[in-house]
């Protein structure tokens, strides 16, 4: 559809650095293909595919937001959505006992709208949480509205008992606030007024869903059992092969043989995203991501709503958000959109 668009308009292709890492490592995975470097060719096949997608939803993203009306109106339409499942979520949360939208069962003890684990359902709603706190102080006709979404939104994190959620939402929202206060977008008393709303729907939703499951897991004698070892282990195998890795998506195969205790379930993930991308695909692959989220670091302060893919950034560190498409979709889609804000400032100020 964009290149019946594009052909039929004639308008320029907008590109941007971002582009080059995601290309480069799905060239990366090619190569480690036709090298045979990876231990297992068919999981690798799947991974190239995956960054493909990622390379293909950061350009469309690039071409589809490049003006600012679409891209308010995409970012707006992508809030509410996600406040709706933020809703949803929480209501199943409680009542579904496990099932997925209250009809399949998904195989955990609880389900959060479309996620059966609870830290992929955080770092979603760590996406678009400074979203709605941006739209409750500068929307001054629906700022109640807003702040009530971020309230919600926030006390859903809570209600997941996330921990590395929780704490990455509760700093997403002190940081958009003071940052919001020096850029002097609004007067003092609307600034007030938009905080006072904000902190008091998160305070009210969060007593409604309550604290206790999340405290009782901070409450836990080593917060990091397991993931420790994990970490340790998937640095043993980029150790083992540090220029090339096994493989892009091959951290499941290779584990096994790094694994220095066994629970008798499958580790599919290091639980570390930075650590399994060093040893899938050797520094080269860690270098060419953490140069993507090097680079979103200015223009996450410049937007104010980029924080939230840092934070997802951040989250990565002890978990495994972008390793599933239907959540690393939307950091792809949005890095594209901070792109191309970023271009669009950049061109302004260009006498």
């Amino acid at each position: 559809m964009w290149a019946a668009w594009w052909a039929l308009r004639a308008r320029p292709v907008t590109s941007g650095f971002l582009l080059f890492p995601f290309a480069g490592v799905t060239v990366l995975g090619l190569l480690q293909l036709l090298l045979r470097t990876t231990v297992y060719r068919f999981d690798t096949w799947e991974a190239v595919l995956f960054w493909g997608t990622a390379l293909v939803l950061i350009f469309l993203s690039l071409q589809a937001l490049a003006e600012e009306h679409a891209r308010r109106g995409f970012l707006r339409a992508l809030l509410y959505f996600g406040f709706g499942i933020s809703i949803l979520a929480t209501a199943q949360y409680f009542t579904s006992g496990g099932k997925i939208f209250w009809l399949f069962p998904s195989g955990y003890p609880d389900a959060l709208g479309p996620f059966v684990y609870r830290n992929n359902y955080a770092a979603f709603i760590e996406l678009l949480l400074p979203l709605a706190i941006l739209e409750a102080m500068k929307d001054r006709r629906r700022a109640l509205m807003h702040s009530l979404m971020a309230g919600v939104m926030y006390a859903s994190v809570i209600a997941s008992a996330s921990r590395a959620g929780s704490v990455l939402a509760t700093i997403e929202v002190l940081a958009v606030l003071a940052l919001a206060s020096r850029r002097r977008w609004f007067s003092r008393r609307i600034f007030g007024l938009g905080v006072a709303a904000i902190l008091a729907s998160a305070v009210i939703f969060t007593s409604v869903v309550g604290w206790r499951v999340l405290l009782d897991r901070f409450g836990q004698r080593d917060p990091f059992v397991f993931r420790r070892e994990m970490l340790l282990s998937s640095l043993e195998m980029a150790r083992a092969r540090p220029w090339m890795g096994f493989g892009q998506g091959t951290f499941q195969e290779v584990y096994p043989a790094y694994a220095t205790f066994d629970i008798g379930l499958v580790v599919n993930h290091a639980h570390n995203d930075w650590a399994e991308w060093l040893a899938e695909g050797g520094v080269p692959f860690f270098l060419l991501l953490a140069s993507a989220a090097v680079w979103a670091v200015r223009p996450a302060y410049r937007s104010i709503w980029g924080l939230g893919l840092l934070s997802v950034f951040l989250h990565a560190l002890v978990d495994y958000p972008m390793q599933r498409l239907g959540l690393a979709a939307w950091v792809f889609v949005l890095l594209g959109a901070l792109a191309a804000e970023e271009r669009e400032r950049r061109r302004t100020l260009t006498p």
